[in-house]
């Protein structure tokens, strides 16, 4: 078995409701997945077809109706909510669309934070390490208001790679930046894959941002539609068209 064969994460016969009677809709209807270690995938779909519920479970922030998920060789549905959040927090990384980020913080506070959470003593050497990574050893005393948003975003990757999770999580990482600001953040999370090993989960709506992963999974109505290996952003944009026609 190759590193790329041993699965992260994986979820079986994931299916997750939300609302009641008439109103009960499956977000994720029977849901068959794994994410390899060493890989980048993105998750792509129309809108309502499930991707933030996919990524929320798991990641173990939400919990399946019925279903298995399996994260960083653990079950999150036989956890504790403690042992839960010390997975998160030890073997997990999260990126967001609007960062996260705590405002009375400074850079180097923040990325510091999962670490102090974890009751553990911020290693200074490997924080600085996380900065420079991302190109912000320089802006390390910056509060997160004195910073651009690409520069913010680059803080929350920095705290994700810290604790040398397993795996990030990342979900519409570049919705709020510009098109520079989006192609440095993409290309730090395919270093993290490609130089460190990590894997990442990606949700977007970007087929540029796609064409970063190693793969592309499509989802409608809460099950899995398709699927494109080394995609292009034209690849990956045709299929989309494809599946928002067959919605309509």
């Amino acid at each position: 078995m190759t590193q790329h064969d041993r699965a992260v994460v994986s979820l079986t016969g994931a299916y997750k409701a939300y609302g009641t009677g008439e109103n009960r809709v499956a977000a994720l209807a029977g849901v068959d997945l794994s994410f390899g270690a060493g890989t980048f995938t993105a998750v792509m779909g129309p809108s309502g077809s499930g991707k933030s519920t996919l990524l929320q479970c798991a990641a173990g922030l939400d919990r399946l109706d019925e279903g298995r998920v399996e994260l960083a060789g653990s079950d999150p549905a036989k956890l504790s909510e403690t042992r839960l959040a010390v997975l998160r927090r030890s073997r997990i990384g999260f990126v967001f669309q609007h960062f996260n980020l705590l405002p009375s913080l400074t850079a180097r506070q923040n990325v510091e934070l999962p670490l102090r959470l974890g009751g553990l003593r911020p290693d200074e050497g490997a924080v600085n390490r996380a900065l420079d990574d991302v190109g912000l050893a320089g802006r390390a005393g910056h509060l997160p208001g004195e910073l651009s948003g690409g520069q913010q975003q680059r803080v929350a990757i920095a705290r994700a790679l810290v604790t040398r999770p397993d795996v990030i999580f990342a979900d519409e990482p570049t919705g709020a930046l510009d098109f520079g600001a989006s192609r440095g953040v993409l290309a730090l999370l395919r270093r993290a894959v490609s130089a460190h090993g990590r894997t990442v989960v990606m949700v977007t709506h970007d087929p540029v941002a796609a064409s970063f992963a190693d793969r592309v999974v499509f989802l409608a109505d809460g099950r899995v539609a398709d699927g494109l290996d080394r995609p292009t952003a034209e690849g990956v944009a045709a299929r989309m068209t494809g599946l928002e026609t067959a919605a309509c």
